[in-house]
């Protein structure tokens, strides 16, 4: 397989991060991850930001904001902060329940991603959405991912949480191959039915399709590691994960 670089999305390790994000970026680098996502900024600015992400060798594949953060109003102040760090892909993780009741709701939800993608396109960004499970629970006889996705442009980043989807009962590979060149950055994240601290490769995601279906139709730019049940130190954890993804990708 081509190489696609591999991050790290710094949830999987937030208390780490809240006590030390310099020697979590540090430890992350010697791991071998190439990048880190974002999901807080734990009081950084964003020159010291981009200084700690240099001085180990590591790219910013992406950012978790809200999608207040991308209105009209607030545009320019994330995108100057962004542009500082070197992030380009600006993923919301989250659409609180009350604007998701019903298919016109995902609709209009398509509708202010549409808009975020127009005004972040011309500054040189990318917006995008990922999921929980309940996008994949059907609203009014229609799932809501279909239809968020049907109706947002195809520079909408989607991406794409395996384990999430998974405990749903959605399978990435249909969404990979329904929704070509849009998984433009993946979590990786392993779901297994019998064991809830399972790290990734040890559970029920099929990952060689997967990541056979990233590199031929997914468009991926980059796979993005994310941890959320442990087994072992959470920094052990993502180490171990990032282990047993190279051996996959190598064999």
């Amino acid at each position: 397989m081509s190489q696609i670089p591999v991050g790290l999305q710094l949830y999987s390790v937030r208390e780490d991060c809240a006590k030390d994000l310099p020697g979590v970026l540090e430890a992350v680098s010697d791991m071998g991850y190439d990048g880190v996502e974002f999901a807080g900024y734990h009081g950084f600015d964003a020159p010291t930001l981009r200084r700690m992400l240099d001085d180990n060798g590591l790219s910013c594949c992406g950012t978790h904001i809200g999608l207040d953060s991308l209105t009209a109003d607030r545009f320019a102040e994330t995108t100057d902060f962004h542009k500082t760090i070197g992030c380009q892909f600006l993923i919301v993780p989250w659409i609180d329940q009350n604007d998701r009741q019903s298919a016109a709701d995902w609709l209009r939800l398509a509708d202010r991603f549409n808009e975020a993608s127009d005004r972040a396109t011309a500054a040189g960004f990318r917006v995008g959405y990922h999921n929980h499970n309940f996008e994949f629970v059907p609203i009014d006889g229609h799932v809501p991912w279909d239809i968020f996705f049907s109706n947002t442009k195809p520079e909408v980043i989607m991406q794409f949480d395996t384990a999430n989807a998974l405990s749903a009962g959605a399978r990435a590979t249909d969404y990979l191959r329904r929704y070509p060149g849009r998984a433009i950055t993946v979590h990786l994240k392993e779901h297994s039915a019998t064991n809830d601290k399972a790290l990734l490769g040890e559970g029920d995601v099929p990952w060689a399709e997967v990541l056979e279906l990233c590199q031929t139709v997914g468009g991926t730019q980059w796979y993005v590691v994310e941890q959320e049940s442990y087994a072992l130190p959470p920094m052990e954890c993502v180490r171990v994960c990032l282990k047993n993804l190279r051996e996959m990708l190598e064999g």
